[in-house]
């Protein structure tokens, strides 16, 4: 049964609109642990849903993601990684059925489906175990290229770059939190900056992210 579980709401502000994610987390008393997530970015008319499981070592199991935008199916996928790589089955308005297999240098480290939470998630990929407050984590992966998850969903496979900044007390609407912050370099599109994610407890939940899209942060949030 459960260890614990955490649910919560996100508010976006972006540029041209805002939006919301909400999202719940229960962790299994062998460590494993499953985020389900409902993103809505009013910008661009796209709704995500997200179910996606790491094991107790933080290392991505599998995922199903499912988008649509402006009240149309944009397409649907299911993703599972091994020691050796990441395969999709999926299927989108723009490319019908696909099948994949993308065999990569040891297990995957990272799974970016897109929700913010999924983001906090990335952080706890950074080894604080060495010196080095700059990391070059690979193999990632992530089922969109575009920063916003908007295209496929589709398995592609690439490097990411993190900072360790530092423990951070942040207040958000849904109260104060003891954080750890990171910046998360972007690797496949050029933007003015990185995210910074502020993190909080052994679950990695966001509490504040920063972009050069927008903001993101807390506003409804228990656990147990």
């Amino acid at each position: 049964m459960l260890e614990r579980f955490h649910r919560g709401r996100i508010a976006y502000e972006r540029a041209k609109g805002g939006g919301q994610e909400w999202f719940s987390v229960t962790v299994l008393k062998n460590g494993d642990r499953t985020m389900r997530c409902q993103t809505e970015m009013e910008d661009i008319g796209l709704l995500r849903d997200v179910t996606q499981t790491l094991d107790k070592d933080w290392r991505p199991v599998d995922s199903f993601v499912r988008i649509s935008q402006n009240g149309e199916f944009t397409g649907s996928a299911w993703f599972r990684m091994d020691d050796t790589g990441i395969e999709c089955e999926a299927f989108t308005r723009g490319d019908g059925r696909v099948s994949q297999r993308i065999e990569t240098e040891g297990r995957v480290k990272i799974l970016a489906s897109h929700p913010v939470m999924a983001d906090a998630w990335q952080c706890a990929s950074f080894d604080h175990s060495r010196p080095e407050k700059r990391q070059i984590i690979k193999p990632w992966a992530h089922t969109s290229p575009r920063t916003d998850g908007s295209s496929g969903p589709l398995a592609g496979v690439s490097v990411k770059t993190m900072d360790y900044v530092g423990e951070e007390r942040v207040t958000v609407p849904a109260g104060t939190f003891d954080t750890r912050k990171y910046h998360i370099h972007y690797s496949m599109e050029k933007t003015s900056g990185p995210m910074e994610v502020c993190v909080t407890g052994p679950d990695f939940i966001l509490v504040h992210m920063t972009s050069p899209f927008g903001k993101y942060y807390l506003t409804e949030y228990t656990s147990g």
